[in-house]
């Protein structure tokens, strides 16, 4: 049965109460609007096609996220990276109840991150963090709710990139990744009381990146355990495309292992993702290189790969499992293939 009661002026509440079914109740601003709502859920009850919606009412989305990452999250291979967005959503649209996050809400939280910049693939791939978080909601937790974050319209995929390094950029980057004293001894906030950086491990990072075309994940998950310097590869047992594979190691490649002290924790690179991060750039604006990403060196590792094997070679290096996929990374210079042709 139903009922309704004014809780004050403009402030009226209805309550349907039917056996066997769990109460319901909303607030309205007046009578009829009430009476309208109440007699569509009793129908439903009655029906037995009634969703319970008190809890998607209830959750916050800073909630949902914090066990979505206690559950799931923190188990991922890319956890660093997982963590770092779903902080974004905690702070953006935390407050909001997973009831009133709208796809309207979310195609706004969309528009706004293209507009500062936000590449359309980085939104993209938010977004489907955000469509995980809804889905454990409904699936783990029962939370009858809608997954707007999977019916929002994604971004247009924009042309893939094909930055390489270019001129003496290599050389300014490492240079720049170093670590020695500036010219002018206690001039610390004049910038030159140390140039470089103090990060011991990403100078070697970026040049075995350079060497291998190993994706960041895999070269910060790299252990000693799986390296082989005597025959030349390191074996990679989890990677993006949930096989593992063995990467064979060019000579530089093995040099820069060599010169690296052991880490406590077994990791060839004992370095975050965020460290990561951080450290690139500012070595890209100490060397005045711009629009560089670091996951661009897998492109310059690639193309240079390119020029030695063949392309079934080169998949089974760089662990394409599709050609295609592998050609957004191929981007050998004209003047280079002028050259092969001769």
């Amino acid at each position: 049965m139903a009922s309704i009661r004014e809780l004050q002026p403009g402030k009226i509440i209805a309550r349907v109460r039917i056996k066997g079914r769990p109460e319901v109740s909303k607030v309205f601003p007046d009578a009829r609007k009430a009476a309208a709502w109440a007699a569509a859920q009793e129908h439903s009850l009655r029906a037995g096609d009634f969703r319970d919606t008190r809890a998607a009412h209830r959750l916050l989305v800073r909630d949902l996220i914090d066990e979505y990452t206690g559950a799931i999250a923190s188990r991922l291979r890319s956890a660093d990276t997982t963590a770092l967005r779903l902080a974004r959503f905690r702070r953006d649209l935390g407050a909001y109840t997973l009831e009133t996050l709208t796809r309207a809400r979310i195609a706004e939280w969309r528009d706004t991150r293209l507009a500062e910049g936000a590449a359309a693939a980085t939104v993209t791939r938010e977004l489907g963090i955000l469509s995980s978080v809804i889905t454990y909601a409904r699936k783990d937790l029962g939370v009858e709710v809608e997954n707007a974050a999977g019916l929002v319209r994604r971004p247009p995929a924009t042309r893939g990139r094909d930055r390489r390094l270019e001129g003496d950029e290599e050389q300014r980057l490492l240079e720049a990744l170093g670590d020695h004293a500036g010219d002018v001894q206690g001039a610390k906030r004049a910038g030159a009381y140390r140039v470089g950086s103090r990060n011991a491990w990403m100078r070697p990072l970026v040049q075995f990146a350079i060497e291998t075309a190993m994706r960041q994940g895999e070269l910060l998950a790299l252990r000693w355990e799986h390296v082989d310097l005597k025959a030349q590869t390191a074996y990679l047992p989890d990677t993006k495309n949930g096989e593992s594979r063995t990467v064979p190691l060019s000579s530089r490649a093995v040099a820069v292992l060599e010169a690296l002290p052991r880490s406590a924790d077994g990791r060839v690179f004992p370095l975050t993702a965020q460290a990561v991060k951080l450290a690139w750039g500012r070595a890209c604006r100490r060397a005045g290189i711009e629009g560089l990403h670091f996951h661009d060196l897998r492109h310059e590792a690639t193309s240079r790969l390119a020029e030695k094997l063949n392309l079934l070679e080169l998949a089974a290096v760089t662990g394409h499992k599709d050609l295609r996929m592998l050609k957004r990374y191929y981007h050998p210079r004209a003047e280079d293939l002028a050259k092969k042709l001769g």
